[in-house]
């Protein structure tokens, strides 16, 4: 279960604009084994963290390359294939098709929105805190008939947690945020702030900076 805010400009006509702005959470057992995110592969050209799950390891929930390409995934219950390609633009995913008005969602964009919006007058550092601030909002968005009807009697017993934008159980929830900034000149900035062990009161934020290959 995780969730994922992005805009996409690939030429951005103002100068303090990104090419890309994404915001995610990653929503996990807190006892699963993960490495913090780091460069990774034969030639140190991706960056992600790494799920250490005994016969998953290296596998991520999230990366970028050295090259620009990036990929993220999210529990999806029913799955479903969409053909339909996306431009530039602002989205929302979580555990559904892209775009799916689940109240959470639409709550947690809206909040993205406006962060990108204060982001453009904002030295990049402090936009990077105001979109780390959004994914850590744990405010239910009650009532959603499509998360309950999704997830059923598994979401049931813990939907007023599973309903906000941070996930917050006793042995589950959201233990990595992450933000990619990727602006005009290709400059990469990716931080990510994760949960140290399986206390969700003490977190460890790491940023990695790179520039895009052509």
């Amino acid at each position: 279960m995780c969730i994922i805010f992005f805009k996409f400009d690939p030429r951005p006509v103002s100068k303090n604009a990104y090419r890309l702005i994404l915001a995610a959470n990653r929503d996990e057992f807190y006892h699963r084994p993960a490495r913090a995110a780091d460069f990774w592969g034969s030639n140190n050209e991706v960056l992600s963290g790494l799920d250490m799950e005994e016969g998953k390891e290296g596998g991520t929930w999230l990366g970028i390359s050295t090259r620009g390409k990036l990929a993220a995934l999210t529990n999806y219950l029913q799955p479903r294939l969409n053909h339909d390609a996306r431009g530039r633009g602002t989205y929302g995913l979580s555990n559904a098709l892209l775009e799916t008005p689940w109240r959470k969602l639409c709550f947690g964009k809206q909040l993205f929105l406006e962060a990108v919006e204060r982001g453009q007058e904002l030295p990049r550092d402090a936009l990077v805190a105001q979109l780390l601030d959004v994914l850590s909002n744990d405010e239910a968005q009650l009532p959603d008939p499509a998360i309950e009807a999704q997830g059923r009697e598994y979401v049931r017993p813990i939907l007023s947690k599973y309903a906000a934008v941070c996930v917050r159980c006793p042995d589950y929830g959201t233990r990595t945020n992450t933000v990619i900034l990727v602006d005009p000149d290709g400059h990469v900035t990716f931080t990510e702030r994760s949960m140290l062990g399986s206390d969700p009161t003490r977190w460890e934020t790491t940023t990695h900076e790179f520039r895009l290959q052509s």
